[in-house]
């Protein structure tokens, strides 16, 4: 039985979603790119202008007998700041917002689940303006965006931005 599965998660920059879900037990594949909206085949540039609809997202695989979605929506949670409008940290537009793709209903049935739980939790002063929608595309980003983080360490946003977010991420897990 094939317990192999996929969430598609926009939680700002692709590069951050993915170095974590990447250092999770359990995830199979994470793979950067664009989804909701509405042109084919967008490229980087092009979603960036905020003029097609896509959020920066991260398809996420993951063995359900060794990772559930719960613990991996647990996460998403956690490394965004899933109560501000189109925007994470600098990164502001509507392609970095923060959204869940769910794949099929029970997905979704657990994601408005999951969200009330974090809204209700105390942990965020203001209320979840997360968007949970129904997964209709999804569009590799260019190849320079595969494992940004582990080939591009060095890079300033990765030292300021992404690994901070790891640091924490791996602080959590143990």
């Amino acid at each position: 039985m094939n317990t192999n599965t996929k969430i598609t998660l926009g939680a700002g920059c692709f590069w951050c979603v993915e170095a974590i879900y990447l250092r999770l037990d359990g995830v199979l594949d994470v793979k950067s790119g664009f989804s909701g909206g509405h042109i084919k085949c967008p490229t980087y540039t092009d979603i960036c202008h905020g003029r097609t609809g896509h959020a920066e997202v991260c398809e996420i695989e993951f063995d359900s007998n060794i990772v559930t979605l719960e613990v991996i929506l647990e996460i998403f949670w956690q490394i965004h700041d899933p109560t501000t409008l189109n925007r994470q940290g600098y990164d502001v537009g509507t392609h970095y917002r923060s959204v869940i793709f769910y794949h099929d209903m029970e997905q979704k049935e657990i994601a408005k689940h999951s969200m009330r739980l974090a809204d209700s939790s105390g942990e965020f002063d203001n209320k979840i303006v997360t968007e949970i929608s129904a997964w209709t595309n999804f569009y590799p980003a260019d190849k320079e965006h595969d494992k940004y983080y582990d080939k591009n360490k060095e890079q300033p946003y990765c030292k300021l931005v992404v690994l901070p977010k790891i640091i924490t991420f791996e602080k959590s897990r143990k």
